[in-house]
């Protein structure tokens, strides 16, 4: 999706001065991955469970944007290298379940009997299909194919939810983030498809 481009070009205005800052400082990319993984997981897991939505996804919001600050370090550094793109990913799947799950136990703890089945379920599916977007691509990439084709990369999955938590928490029905859910379920199932397409393609005319 262009979002995804858009949310990257924002990051690089924004955070490459506090990179070369951080940088100038000492501070290890490694340790900022790690520290914003579990800020990241705290924030999701602690906000959005008690019902703050509108606070937690602003805090979230703030908190994915920066997360390229440890990239551009490396980068900036010239000590970019695959431990780290190794780390940072692994990583984000931490960061990425700790917000779906953070909203699976809003519908738990904060909705009533129909809503909160739907929204269990929508916020299931979104962890499930949201994982194998990602694995999908990594395994590809094991067997020498490019699969990075998508229309739902992370940065489009967690600016919609994001967007989504933002709004429920300005007082929009909980319904309408079910429905946001369950179509991101769906177009996380199309990107993982079209990557299973891309790797068939591939091996075909290897």
């Amino acid at each position: 999706m262009v979002l995804g481009s858009k949310a990257r070009d924002v990051q690089q205005l924004l955070f490459t001065p506090i990179a070369r800052f951080l940088l100038n400082l000492g501070v290890s990319p490694y340790a900022v991955t790690i520290v914003g993984t579990t800020i990241t997981t705290a924030v999701a897991l602690t906000f959005l469970p008690i019902g703050m939505l509108l606070a937690g996804s602003i805090l979230l919001a703030v908190l994915v944007l920066a997360d390229s600050v440890d990239g551009i370090m490396a980068r900036e550094s010239g000590k970019a290298d695959p431990f780290g793109a190794f780390l940072d990913s692994t990583l984000d799947r931490i960061s990425d379940s700790a917000v779906f799950g953070g909203v699976l136990l809003y519908y738990i703890f904060h909705t009533e009997s129909g809503v909160r089945v739907a929204g269990v379920i929508a916020s299931l599916g979104c962890l499930i299909i949201g994982g194998l977007v990602p694995y999908a691509r990594a395994k590809a990439e094991s067997l020498g194919v490019d699969a990075s084709v998508g229309i739902a990369e992370r940065a489009d999955r967690l600016a919609i939810v994001l967007i989504a938590l933002f709004i429920t928490g300005l007082g929009a029905p909980d319904w309408v983030m079910v429905v946001v859910l369950v179509a991101l379920s769906a177009l996380s199932a199309f990107t993982v498809v079209q990557r299973f397409r891309a790797v068939l393609i591939h091996l075909r005319h290897v």
